[in-house]
């Protein structure tokens, strides 16, 4: 099943995160308020997702290889907003 997960990750992160919201309860251990994850899930999905699965691999820090996988996730995401900005110029 994380097989299945994975994939669906690199297709489509919102999905990934819904379908985490309804079958099983990552969210509430992973985050202490509903805040983040709703601005998670909005602006930046795939560093929501590193730093959920760094939250419960982790005993809840995001240290050595989870911080990394966390900063791999904000520059995918600030990736998708500067290459959207760079599209719409070219156009």
């Amino acid at each position: 099943m994380g097989c299945v997960y994975f994939v669906i990750a690199l297709i489509a992160p919102r999905v990934l995160l819904f379908l985490i919201f309804l079958l099983t309860g990552w969210f509430q251990r992973a985050f202490n308020t509903w805040l983040w994850p709703i601005v998670g899930f909005l602006f930046m999905p795939y560093a929501t997702l590193a730093y959920m699965a760094a939250m419960l691999n982790n005993a809840h820090q995001l240290t050595g290889g989870w911080l990394a996988l966390f900063v791999v996730g904000v520059l995918v995401d600030l990736g998708h907003f500067g290459g959207g900005a760079a599209y719409r110029r070219r156009r």
